[in-house]
């Protein structure tokens, strides 16, 4: 790993999740929704329902609404595609946006819309993803456990894991994304709790940005996530 921290980006997410925990929920039940309508609603035989259902628990969105989710996702009519949104924000910032719409046409200009807003263009397929690598990612903060840290990175690494990383307040346990729900399961398994678990764009190099700069990309970023349809917003600013 590039030593890249996200803990101050989990920070404003955990901050972000208390102030519109349902806002969250509902963007996670669309994953949940769109997992078992590719896969099943059972897990164990689903390992992109598995790898929601890891990332809703690191939401703390709890067990019964989990369950309620993939249930009614079994009979719902509801269909939504996955979309993938490349573009440059501010200062030649790199952007990958994940999104799950049931209208292309609706989603795609409102998320060119807060691209051009922010000073920025939404690009062509594969113009910024080649700056990034999908990989595996398990956040654990170090309050929550009294594990060792020698003996999470063994877990961690006899589960398949690709890297251990410890920082100040945190470990960060990346992995292929092939391996992710295996290395997942078995750190829950352990009784870890996870503060981020989810397959990311992570940024092979990254850029720093001036207080302007900042300021423009925050501004980005809050619009892109104040729309419903958007799921994940991926970029490779150092914050």
């Amino acid at each position: 790993m590039s030593g890249h921290s996200k803990w101050h980006n989990i920070q404003a997410k955990k901050g972000k999740a208390d102030a519109a925990r349902g806002k969250i929920f509902t963007k996670l039940g669309r994953e949940l929704l769109i997992a078992v309508k590719e896969g099943g609603a059972d897990p164990a035989g689903n390992s992109k329902l598995k790898a929601v259902i890891a990332k809703c628990k690191a939401a703390n969105m709890p067990n019964d609404t989990i369950n309620n989710a993939i249930k009614k996702a079994s009979t719902s009519n509801e269909n939504y595609e996955e979309m993938v949104y490349e573009g440059y924000g501010p200062c030649g910032v790199a952007v990958i946006v994940e999104a799950s719409t049931d209208n292309k046409n609706r989603t795609a200009a409102d998320v060119r819309h807060v691209f051009d807003k922010a000073g920025g263009n939404l690009g062509t397929t594969g113009c910024v993803s080649y700056m990034f690598n999908k990989k595996g990612i398990i956040v654990i903060e170090k309050a929550s456990t009294e594990m060792t840290e020698d003996d999470i990175m063994m877990l961690s690494l006899d589960a398949g894991a690709e890297d251990f990383m410890a920082e100040e307040e945190i470990y960060q346990i990346t992995t292929e994304p092939s391996d992710f729900t295996e290395v997942s399961s078995k750190l829950e398994e352990a009784g870890l709790e996870f503060l981020e678990a989810e397959v990311q764009m992570v940024p092979t190099t990254t850029v720093q940005l001036d207080e302007k700069g900042v300021e423009k990309m925050e501004r980005l970023i809050e619009r892109l996530e104040e729309l419903d349809d958007v799921a994940n917003i991926y970029h490779n600013w150092e914050e």
